[in-house]
């Protein structure tokens, strides 16, 4: 008995360092976009879209803003796929689990690795359906890897957070592959590369979890893997229902969304139009928004303030990538915050529930406030400054989307996480659309200078502040129910 789960544990915590490395090596490389465009541009991608123009004492200058826009509109596209598409397939995960959605994500990244290796400046718009298929496969790896979070316990959102950042830190990908450039590497052999390592991928999948779902809380005896798929020996159908295992939206779990009603789950929609869920929106969209037009305008920015220096673009492009690796040591803190109760006695009337809500408040006024300083630093037209920008950038970015998918996962129901996971995600990049007319404005009316929009994203990104009072103000009230008569409803 001890020998099985001695491996039991072991498969664990194998399956929780590969799947890091997974993310950590894979999943968010679309972030990295600004070092793949030095590479690109060098290669002379979408380059016939350059002219001369003249300028002063007759002397001509070169203007690439067409082949800005270009690449920026396939970061839009790609960035709006990643978080759209996650809609159908967060309904896909919560119906079929984990196996499907990982072979799903498996074939589109492989496909897209292998569009951009036969890509070439001549066949430059192959790499608007290739960047599109690499972000909505890298995601669907790190959807699928949150789930090993349930084989944690009490430390289940700090795991989520550390998955989340390493799939931010993924975005050095793109750096290294720069890098493997500039030593004589090519594109094609780098993306080649990355297309066999699908064969990494689908044996995780079929060797180191489970074919569904991990369900929460972990029922004793579960095992997964290659033999059991994902059972316990001695979980019933009736214990998988208490426990979140099952995917239809009237299974019974033991902390419904529904306080009230102890009895039944709520329902997707009752989910979806709860003011949590709804002021969650806009916490994530109005950062989200600021995040991809940094990303997606770094390249024109770092060009404008450094006069189009080729050697100090390439050092800031660097340092910026460099950065990102940071996510994945920045990230667990937001999960330490969130998860700083656990293994505490409680107050006597609090619940589970009540203490995850409460402990979430701190995190997401945090990563309102990382937001709003980030945001008045790429403000700034000061190069030296953007070394803070990209520093406050990776560590926002890591807090944003670990306190996202933790937030959800301790709010609604486990058998809605795959649908609400999707549904912010989705209706999130509809916002950040808005990313590509903001360029326009800026290289049209505003004359390449950004400041204007820069301003203007900054008073929205405080709009997420709103999030956390309510929150607090729930938790506040909760309390005060708890402190009057016993005939008040009990939290």
């Amino acid at each position: 008995m001890l020998g099985c789960e001695g491996g039991a544990g072991l498969r664990r915590w194998l399956t929780l360092v590969t799947g890091l490395l997974e993310c950590l090596c894979f999943a968010g490389a679309v972030f990295g976009w600004a070092s793949l465009v030095f590479v690109l541009k060098t290669e002379g991608y979408f380059s016939y879209l350059c002219v001369n123009i003249p300028g002063v004492n007759g002397m001509q200058f070169l203007d690439c803003s067409g082949q800005d826009e270009q690449f920026s509109l396939i970061f839009t596209i790609a960035s709006f796929m990643t978080n759209f598409l996650l809609l159908p397939n967060g309904f896909l995960f919560d119906r079929f689990g984990i196996m499907a959605v990982r072979l799903l994500g498996i074939s589109l990244y492989t496909t897209g690795a292998l569009l951009v290796a036969f890509s070439s400046s001549a066949l430059s718009s192959l790499l608007f359906p290739a960047l599109s298929f690499i972000a909505v496969g890298g995601i669907l790896f790190l959807v699928t890897n949150m789930q090993i979070g349930n084989l944690f316990g009490s430390a289940r959102s700090t795991v989520i957070t550390l998955y989340n950042g390493a799939f931010d830190s993924s975005s050095a990908l793109f750096l290294i592959i720069k890098l493997l450039f500039e030593v004589g590497i090519s594109l094609r052999a780098s993306f080649l590369f990355l297309a066999a390592c699908g064969i990494i991928h689908l044996a995780r999948t079929f060797l180191l979890l489970p074919r569904t779902h991990i369900p929460y809380p972990l029922p004793e005896g579960y095992t997964y893997g290659m033999k059991s798929r994902g059972q316990a020996k001695t979980f019933s159908s009736e214990q998988a229902a208490a426990n979140g295992n099952m995917q239809r939206d009237d299974v019974t779990e033991e902390m419904p969304f529904n306080k009230e009603s102890a009895e039944k789950v709520a329902t997707f929609w009752e989910c979806f139009l709860s003011k949590f869920f709804l002021w969650h929106l806009v916490w994530l969209s109005v950062m989200q928004l600021r995040h991809y037009l940094f990303i997606g305008t770094l390249n024109p920015m770092l060009q404008r303030l450094t006069q189009g220096e080729p050697s100090l673009v390439s050092t800031y492009t660097n340092a910026f990538a460099v950065t990102q690796l940071c996510g994945v040591l920045s990230a667990p803190w937001n999960g330490l915050i969130m998860d700083r109760h656990k293994g505490k006695p409680r107050t006597p009337g609090v619940s589970e529930k009540e203490a995850d809500l409460r402990a979430s408040v701190l995190s997401l006024t945090l990563t309102a406030l990382q937001c709003v300083l980030f945001s008045i630093c790429a403000s700034t037209p000061f190069l030296p400054l953007q070394y803070l920008t990209f520093i406050l950038q990776v560590l926002n970015r890591s807090f944003l989307y670990g306190g996202h998918a933790a937030f959800i996962s301790i709010v609604f129901p486990p058998c809605h996480f795959g649908k609400l996971y999707g549904m912010a995600m989705a209706l999130s990049s509809v916002v950040s659309l808005l990313q590509y007319p903001c360029f326009i404005l800026v290289k049209g009316v505003l004359g390449g200078d950004p400041l204007y929009v820069n301003i203007a994203l900054t008073l929205l990104s405080m709009l997420a502040f709103i999030h956390p009072l309510c929150v607090y103000l729930h938790c506040r009230g909760l309390a005060a129910r708890r402190g009057k008569p016993k005939d008040s409803p009990s939290s």
